[in-house]
């Protein structure tokens, strides 16, 4: 199981660090033809837009692994210990019940903008919102692997293959 998780993130960061290049490399080539030679491609705005929202949800479950996302933690920090590794499993089921809604709501606004065009690139509306569905789908995934670790807030660091697991983990080479 610990080797589809770390293809899982692997994959997930190749995904993101691909999504920004894009976004980068076409609205690099935006400016530079809108500056530099007078000529704007009209679509390149709206689809870096659909690109960096596909980015942020796709990342939104790597950012969970890292202690990133904004948390607000002073009742956490005055309540014994005992209570607050109950509270944390409280918020991984609130997180995960947020998040399945906002999974099957995504999935419901695709189908509704099917039929509808976007206005520069002419493509189906549905298309760039299944950003949503998509990037909830996989925060689920990396929460139903990480709720015990962020449960004991056992944090990656972040770009290491090997840092989720444990330092007695690798030491025992698992």
């Amino acid at each position: 199981m610990k080797k589809v998780e770390i293809w899982m993130v692997a994959a997930n960061r190749a995904l993101v660090a691909l999504l920004l290049a894009v976004v980068f490399v076409i609205v690099f080539i935006n400016v530079v033809g809108r500056y530099g030679f007078g000529v704007s491609i009209s679509w390149i705005e709206e689809a870096a837009r659909h690109l960096m929202v596909l980015c942020a949800f796709s990342a939104s479950g790597l950012a969970l692994r890292e202690g990133r996302l904004v948390a607000i933690t002073t009742i956490l920090t005055v309540l014994p210990i005992h209570l607050q590794r109950y509270l944390r499993w409280m918020i991984v089921f609130i997180m995960f019940a947020f998040m399945a809604l906002l999974c099957w709501l995504g999935i419901e606004f695709v189908q509704f903008a099917w039929n509808k065009e976007t206005m520069a690139t002419g493509i189906s509306r549905g298309i760039p919102y299944m950003a949503i569905p998509i990037g909830c789908l996989l925060f689920l995934v990396h929460l139903c692997f990480f709720a015990k670790r962020f449960t004991r807030e056992e944090f990656e660091s972040g770009y290491e293959p090997e840092s989720h697991l444990s330092e007695t983990d690798q030491v025992k080479g698992n």
